[in-house]
């Protein structure tokens, strides 16, 4: 099983229906080996919010049904972002002369007792933008304004967000802060795996955040926890070739870390974006939805840059939060159920009046089980 398609380079080559027919034989043909050595049903957790949504969308889920169970893990970025940190978004939209601008799907994200959408409703000013950089465009034309931008995401983000900075820097825009709520994926996962009473036997590894960190970043989770991983792209040919690999190491009991995202992924990943990372941030202990506090797994700016931290700026007091108790969002993101399995699902908890962060993003698991069933 290649890393990619040889000579061919149009996406549409992996879009091809006849490769993805082949490749779901291939599937249920290696699932049943690697059953055999399991003595079950394969479990392949997806860590990335966009496979979580392929998977579900494009039918590999019910097509492999029986043969390989997918869980999604903890990689939506809105779904990660603990309550505490969506109620300190809020108390940053309650202070005067403050506007909180955000990805939209940040919006509904319920904290303890509120979002930034109600919020919203009662007056604080909060803005849906496409990108940091028109956070910064929104602070130059409102300087009678204190710009925040919530600092999202994983590693994928953080450049854009700490190229934000440095826009704002060069251009002398003073009223331009983020606040950073950032998490690194590596620390998760050695977490995840290390979970007592969750069942996986394998790992689809998120292409967007490899494209920045490299695949060898990972390579951990063969060397020291024997988990077959495999960084994989977002067409349903990548994601079968990245199944299809993870089933043959599972039966052949030889893991690995490897990359059938090849013509985006390289091992060592965008040196230029982690040289931006690293020059605006540091790693700091992060609270995850689910998790908990993980060490080393947020990012903080750095002292240097620290007029651009809306927390310094505001030093606001650190809410007291708590999760919902009937929101079980937290469980999917670790693997221990599936969102069907939470009894708040697709009835007291739909996309229209989520609980939790897994209803409300696109990317979210029980978003996708409830878009395209499960």
């Amino acid at each position: 099983m290649g890393g990619h398609i040889k000579g061919v380079d149009l996406i549409d080559a992996y879009r091809d229906p006849g490769l993805a027919s082949r490749l779901f034989e291939c599937a249920r043909m290696r699932s049943l080996t690697a059953a055999e050595r399991l003595g079950r049903v394969p479990v392949i957790m997806d860590v990335c919010g966009t496979h979580t949504a392929v998977i579900s969308s494009a039918g590999v889920r019910t097509a492999l049904s029986g043969y390989v169970e997918f869980r999604s893990g903890p990689g939506c970025p809105v779904c990660v972002t603990s309550a505490g940190d969506v109620d300190l978004a809020v108390q940053m939209a309650r202070i005067p002369g403050v506007c909180v601008t955000t990805f939209g799907d940040m919006m509904r994200v319920p904290g303890s007792s509120t979002s930034l959408q109600e919020e919203t409703a009662q007056g604080a000013r909060v803005k849906v933008v496409s990108s940091p950089s028109s956070a910064v465009a929104y602070a130059s034309a409102h300087p009678d304004v204190e710009v925040v931008f919530l600092g999202v995401g994983f590693e994928t983000t953080a450049p854009v967000v700490a190229l934000s900075i440095a826009e704002a820097k060069s251009k002398r825009i003073p009223n331009y802060t983020v606040l950073c709520l950032h998490k690194l994926m590596p620390p998760v996962l050695d977490v995840l795996v290390r979970e007592p009473g969750v069942t996986l036997d394998g790992l689809l590894l998120p292409g967007h955040v490899c494209s920045i960190t490299g695949r060898a970043v990972f390579d951990f989770l063969a060397r020291e926890y024997r988990m077959p991983s495999v960084v994989a792209g977002f067409e349903v040919v990548d994601v079968l070739m990245a199944t299809c690999w993870i089933l043959h190491m599972i039966a052949e009991r030889s893991p690995k870390v490897a990359n059938v995202y090849r013509r985006v992924v390289r091992e060592t990943g965008n040196q230029k974006a982690k040289d931006v990372i690293d020059k605006y941030f540091r790693p700091i202990d992060s609270a995850w939805r689910g998790f908990g506090l993980i060490p080393r797994s947020g990012l903080q700016i750095k002292e240097k840059y620290l007029r651009f931290d809306a927390m310094h700026r505001f030093t606001p007091d650190l809410p007291d939060s708590t999760d919902k108790p009937e929101c079980h969002c937290g469980d999917v993101l670790r693997g221990r159920i599936r969102p069907s399995d939470c009894t708040a699902f697709g009835t007291v908890c739909t996309p229209v009046k989520p609980l939790g962060p897994c209803m409300v993003s696109q990317e979210g698991a029980c978003a996708a089980h409830f878009r395209y069933g499960a």
